[in-house]
């Protein structure tokens, strides 16, 4: 059984989903399972409302492509409640061409069934994963009580709802006679005492977390975050907001924060017990997360191929609601441009 990966790919720094799905693209070309081109694969795994449109026409050429799609991110949670209509139709359409389906959470999960997900199609929790041959504990620095204890935060996206509510309150309250932090990625408001360095390629962010102690993550409403497995592929333990998936991600392996009101308490109990911590940090393993995406795909492609599993064909009522889609996203795209100029 082949696979084919229908994703613009990005070089260079970019979001989560992407560096996500290039390093799973590599794992199975590894294992000699994927294509570069659709027309060669069994399997064609798309992601989000990315390839939606690629998806359908791959379908209505390639009627027998089994379609099977990476669900995550909920955007009206980061976009606005202008955004839920648009989702709603993402689920929608994924119920009308998905012969599976796989959510990165049971936080996802649970969202999209709130949104609509038929639950009898096939589908699978599988958490993200990082390259290891990056993201690995190797050369770690050593915790040391006797200098400064080093935070971490990070972010592709400027989005307020990433956590620069907390990152803003930890530059103004943290006691940076003990602690030191640094922020890698864009943020969208000027820090006076964290150390800001640009989006960073993957060696370049790597080698950066393996230089700190403590990662906090203060992003709201994650469907698996790239950035958490990543910190802690990387040895570190981590403080997280109480919120969606980062429960799952950290389990043992550091703090859940509620609000700024407790945060520098976690951070405080994480320093004083780190050992503990650090010896809890769940693994990520690449190679079993390749696997699980293998495995679901096989299972599904031999239920079609032994007509367990009827195929499914793509209608007119499909092109419509593809339609409607594509008219939502232009609908609210352009809602949100007027707003920002109004607010200005």
């Amino acid at each position: 059984m082949k696979i084919h990966i229908a994703y613009n790919f990005k070089q260079g720094p970019w979001g989560g989903g992407n560096q996500f799905l290039k390093s799973l693209k590599e794992e199975f070309k590894r294992r000699g399972v994927y294509v570069e081109e659709p027309d060669g694969a069994d399997v064609v795994l798309f992601n989000s409302h990315h390839q939606l449109g690629d998806a359908l026409k791959i379908k209505l050429k390639h009627s027998e492509k089994i379609l099977i799609h990476r669900l995550g991110p909920v955007f009206y949670y980061h976009r606005g409640k202008r955004w839920k209509k648009y989702d709603k139709q993402i689920i929608k359409l994924s119920n009308k061409v998905s012969n599976g389906v796989v959510f990165q959470s049971n936080w996802s999960l649970n969202e999209a069934l709130r949104l609509g997900f038929n639950k009898e199609i096939p589908h699978k929790v599988i958490f993200n994963a990082t390259d290891a041959s990056f993201f690995n504990k190797n050369n770690k620095k050593s915790f040391n009580t006797q200098q400064k204890i080093k935070l971490m935060a990070m972010s592709w996206s400027a989005n307020l709802q990433k956590g620069f509510d907390i990152y803003q309150y930890l530059d103004e309250n943290l006691d940076f006679s003990k602690y030191e932090m640094t922020f890698v990625g864009n943020a969208p408001v000027k820090f006076k005492n964290i150390k800001q360095i640009k989006p960073s390629e993957t060696k370049e962010v790597a080698m950066l977390l393996k230089q700190n102690d403590i990662f906090v993550f203060a992003s709201k409403n994650e469907a698996c975050s790239n950035a958490l497995i990543e910190a802690m592929s990387c040895g570190l333990p981590v403080i997280a907001l109480n919120s969606a998936s980062n429960a799952e991600i950290v389990k043992q392996g550091g703090e859940l924060f509620q609000s700024s009101r407790n945060v520098i308490e976690k951070i405080e109990k994480v320093a004083n017990n780190y050992d503990f911590y650090a010896s809890e940090i769940p693994e990520f393993s690449m190679d079993d997360t390749t696997q699980q995406y293998y495995s679901f795909s096989q299972k599904i492609y031999n239920s079609i191929k032994e007509n367990r599993n009827s195929q499914k064909r793509i209608g007119l009522s499909t092109k419509i609601s593809f339609i409607k889609l594509k008219f939502l996203f232009d609908s609210v795209v352009l809602f949100d441009k007027i707003g920002h100029k109004s607010n200005r």
